[in-house]
């Protein structure tokens, strides 16, 4: 049930443009951390060469076959698991995460994995759902996040996710001009995004 409420979710015209940011730079060979559907497949450039899909979700993988099919090029589901990828030292030019870090266990492990895995100047693209720089949002986040990570599939709410990869070895800066979820372009978001390319510390 709650691979097809994301895929819905996910698949109005606010993500849409969120995606062609942070697909657009990609290039060489992709792991992609948290594939779903492949809703990202189309935004890709023809710099990508091979797409391989991180996806716990067996329905997920299955509702992605058409547009695997129309994406032309290899897509090869490579595991289950963002904290473990199978996959060499240095191996992928581009790790791809779409509204996935929220939701994975033992992040720390998998920003590990994810910097092991990337080839020197490779690049971490990625937009997620962040904990609100307004205090006020903030709190009500950490009020709602209990019932929020019960009723979303362990989805953390109020998680510091460029803090947690600036912890664990990335440096991080904007994707821009980046679009803004809401029509009046608030800056009080209870769910406030974020895009950004995030490269191994040297």
């Amino acid at each position: 049930m709650l691979p097809r409420l994301v895929d819905v979710a996910l698949s109005d015209a606010t993500s849409a443009p969120w995606r062609a940011l942070v697909c657009g730079p990609a290039s060489g060979r992709v792991v992609e951390v948290g594939f779903g559907s492949g809703r990202n497949l189309p935004h890709y450039p023809p710099s990508v060469r091979e797409v391989l899909a991180v996806e716990p979700a067996e329905l997920g993988w299955e509702r992605a076959a058409g547009r695997i099919a129309e994406f032309g090029r290899p897509v090869r589901r490579i595991g289950l698991d963002g904290a473990a990828l199978p996959l060499p030292d240095a191996s992928v030019d581009t790790v791809v995460s779409t509204w996935t870090m929220c939701t994975i266990g033992d992040l720390p492990s998998a920003i590990t994995q994810m910097r092991r895995v990337l080839r020197p100047g490779g690049s971490l693209l990625y937009v997620e759902h962040v904990t609100s720089p307004h205090p006020g949002a903030r709190r009500i986040q950490d009020r709602m996040q209990p019932v929020w990570g019960v009723f979303s599939g362990g989805c953390h709410l109020n998680r510091d996710i460029e803090g947690m990869l600036e912890a664990g070895g990335f440096v991080v800066q904007p994707l821009g001009p980046q679009p803004t979820p809401r029509p009046d372009g608030s800056r009080f978001e209870l769910v406030p995004f974020v895009a950004g390319r995030a490269t191994p510390r040297l």
